[in-house]
């Protein structure tokens, strides 16, 4: 007889950890416009639940990979039992046994050797994971964008509140002006009153735009998830500058086709469709694997008697009823939609590429033509000015001039607010956010 000591067998799966969600980071000092861009792809909900969906493909990756992986198991029991040595027929052993004790440890081990289907299962996850990687650089490109954007808006709103103090100083000036004259009998106290109503109109845009300032900088703050009273303090401003990317629309389409993570991501979920069809397939194919069982047993727990059995196991599908033909036919409905949402991934970043420098350059025309639009107005309003001092002309005109100026300097932000825009968004098109200078 021999002592058995015995062991407890744990098999523990260790996972990498999982880095939970890292806390967001408040800026500390200015904010630019690539900081800004950065913050959203890093910080963004939708690019923050991208990432959770790229870990979890990995995950699924994992479970895949578990069917060529071994298979160990270990149990041990025991029972206390009394036996009917009549049901098993034996002339020599009749009767009934008095209460007794089984102790049982046992080890029980697998291993596939080779299942093509396991292995195209496995290669269809990691192609899955893939398209979620993918996936994760589109959503946090879009995010980026949408940041930035968010980003131009508060230079809009914040330039706004300039050209609306600007346009506060000329009203008081006009104003002033308007009280002189009238004071030295030379313009009709309507003149006054006109100027009045000009200043104070002036005025009520200023508080408008202040206040579109205010909500311009929380739109922002939500953008990154930053919490509401966070205050940033932006050193951009709205003004133009180069593009380092293709400006011809053919060449820009062909461009997106290699950089954008979007049609990338359709092209691995269709490769990984057509693996899974092929696992479905290589179904009917043997596969092989081993097996094995070691035990050991007795009434005492030292003194324990052990048995092993090995097994080589070839496993060859006949019929199942069709069920894999189906399954087969299925999947390959889905390869073929996979394909053509592909396809269509693809014309819409082609057409998006397209669009985006289109609407780049008829932005930068617009600047143009605004900043031209700008000086003749101010030209406009120095002019009604001098013929308002000479006392050929009424407040009307200076105060028609006035807005002409007002309406010019919004359209110059406008038009340069709109080629920030068109520029932001053709790196996202062209797949180039991470490029933007």
């Amino acid at each position: 007889m021999h002592r058995f000591v015995l062991l407890p067998l744990f098999l523990v799966a260790l996972a990498s950890p999982a880095s939970g969600q890292q806390p967001d980071t408040i800026p500390t000092g200015p904010l630019t416009l690539l900081q800004a861009i950065s913050l959203g792809r890093r910080q963004g909900v939708d690019a923050a639940v991208a990432r959770l969906n790229l870990r979890a493909a990995e995950a699924r990756t994992g479970q895949a990979r578990a069917d060529l992986l071994p298979d160990i198991s270990g149990s041990a029991s025991i029972t206390r039992q009394r036996l009917n040595l009549d049901e098993f027929g034996l002339p020599i052993a009749t009767g009934i046994t008095d209460p007794f004790n089984l102790w049982s440890v046992q080890l029980r081990a697998s291993q596939t050797v080779f299942d093509a289907s396991a292995i195209s299962r496995l290669r269809a996850a990691r192609d899955t994971a893939v398209a979620f990687g993918y996936d994760a650089q589109a959503v946090g490109a879009l995010a980026g964008a949408t940041a930035g954007l968010a980003y131009l808006r508060v230079l809009s709103a914040d330039e706004t509140v300039q050209a609306r103090l600007a346009d506060s100083v000329i009203a008081g000036s006009l104003l002033d002006q308007a009280r002189r004259l009238v004071q030295a009998g030379v313009s009709p106290a309507i003149d006054q009153t006109r100027s009045e109503v000009s200043f104070a109109s002036v005025r009520t845009q200023l508080e408008v735009a202040r206040n579109a300032s205010d909500r311009a900088r929380l739109d922002l703050l939500r953008t990154l998830d930053l919490p509401s009273g966070t205050r940033l303090a932006l050193v951009d401003s709205l003004t133009l500058a180069d593009l380092d990317l293709p400006r011809d629309p053919a060449a820009a389409a062909a461009y997106a086709r290699e950089h954008r993570p979007e049609l990338t991501a359709e092209r691995a979920r269709s490769a990984a469709a057509r693996r899974s069809l092929t696992a479905i397939r290589q179904e009917n194919l043997p596969n092989l694997s081993v097996g094995g069982l070691y035990r050991e047993t007795g009434q005492r727990s030292n003194d324990l008697a052990g048995t092993y059995s090995l097994q080589l196991l070839l496993n060859v599908p006949i019929l199942d009823g069709f069920r894999r033909q189906n399954r087969a036919k299925e999947e390959a409905a889905r390869v073929e939609i996979q394909e053509i949402h592909e396809r269509d991934v693809g014309n819409q970043v082609e057409t998006e590429a397209r669009q985006a420098v289109l609407d780049l350059a008829s932005a930068q025309q617009q600047v143009a033509i605004a900043d031209e639009r700008l000086r003749l107005a101010e030209q406009e309003l120095a002019q009604a000015q001098e013929r308002f001092e000479a006392g050929v002309a009424g407040t009307v005109e200076t105060t028609n001039a006035q807005g002409s100026v007002a309406s010019a300097r919004d359209a110059l932000i406008q038009s340069r607010v709109s080629y920030g825009s068109a520029r932001v968004s053709v790196y996202r098109a062209l797949g180039a956010i991470d490029q933007l200078q």
